[in-house]
């Protein structure tokens, strides 16, 4: 099966969707934002969103292309409230999750281990999507590094990341103020979490990811799900013909430079070379010392080796 009754995640669909469909129909929004020449993106996403985790190649060369052409803005939507909610007819558990996780990740060729699910479950995926918001309140890049952090730990390290131990580790390797980071997360974070997930109600969101293209405060374009490079490029062109596509290098040092970790589909990507090439490419780097690798039983993730030259 492709289909995920659960989380109601679809790869075929390439979503992860909301189980509650919103009241208001996306038209009904309103923007207030400053004025800008940029195109304003608005990325509802989930820290445990198997099809977000899917997009990540596809987003890290968004950035590097039309970086100076579009503003990516992160939100939370709120994937799984409780199990209390998904725990129908005693049908929905936990372990279910591991087997739609599996399934996956040849898929969208990610690494994923869905041992989490049955090692130790997440009761929720609020706790992370919270510490999100804690994070962005602080620095939107640092955020940004935090989230990545955290899927890492949940689809390749099997971690709950609900607990605090691995969130506030989480924001330590971000380089947070992981005091302020604690204060925010108890207290004024909830109070952002909850003011994405209405305006998530109020845009139509219905599952992730969904990234809504704004400008000069009207929503344009709607990407929803997992789509090719191509989709995101084609978008932008289409809102703004005169859209800069800026020239990046592809060694694999720089790659590595802006992006300290990388699964072979992410450099494959980034490098615009064939998934196989990549594979091969990235071992050889390994095996010379200048990459770390960290393999599970559905693929590698390489990390930047800090002696390399």
């Amino acid at each position: 099966m492709n289909n995920n009754p659960l989380l109601n995640c679809d790869y075929e669909k390439g979503v992860c969707e909301i189980l509650e469909t919103p009241d208001e129909e996306s038209s009904s929004a309103e923007f207030t934002t400053a004025k800008t020449d940029k195109i304003r993106i608005i990325y509802y996403t989930d820290p445990i969103c198997s099809s977000c985790w899917g997009i990540e190649a596809q987003l890290r060369k968004f950035k590097l292309e039309y970086g100076s052409s579009v503003d990516i803005e992160y939100r939370m939507g709120g994937l799984l409230p409780s199990w209390d909610i998904y725990n129908s007819g005693g049908i929905s558990k936990p372990s279910d999750v591991a087997g739609h996780w599996e399934e996956v990740s040849p898929h969208y060729k990610m690494p994923i281990d869905g041992g989490v699910w049955i090692e130790d479950p997440l009761n929720s995926s609020y706790p992370p999507s919270i510490a999100f918001k804690a994070a962005q309140m602080q620095d939107e890049n640092k955020a940004i590094v935090f989230l990545r952090i955290l899927r890492e730990m949940v689809f390749l390290d099997k971690l709950n990341i609900t607990k605090d131990e691995y969130l506030e580790k989480a924001a330590a390797l971000a380089k947070l103020d992981v005091a302020q980071w604690k204060e925010d997360y108890e207290s004024k974070a909830q109070i952002e979490f909850k003011k994405d997930l209405d305006l998530g109600k109020q845009l139509g969101v219905r599952g992730f990811p969904t990234l809504i293209f704004v400008k000069d405060d009207e929503m344009l374009d709607v990407l929803y799900g997992f789509k090719p490079y191509e989709e995101f490029e084609k978008r932008v062109k289409k809102i703004d013909r005169e859209a800069k596509k800026n020239e990046y290098s592809a060694d694999w040092q720089n790659l590595f430079a802006v992006y300290p970790t990388l699964t072979t589909q992410e450099f494959a990507v980034l490098s615009n070379i064939s998934f196989e090439k990549s594979q091969e490419f990235l071992l050889n780097l390994s095996t010379e010392n200048k990459l770390k690798r960290k393999t599970i039983k559905n693929g590698d993730l390489w990390i930047l080796n800090s002696n390399s030259n």
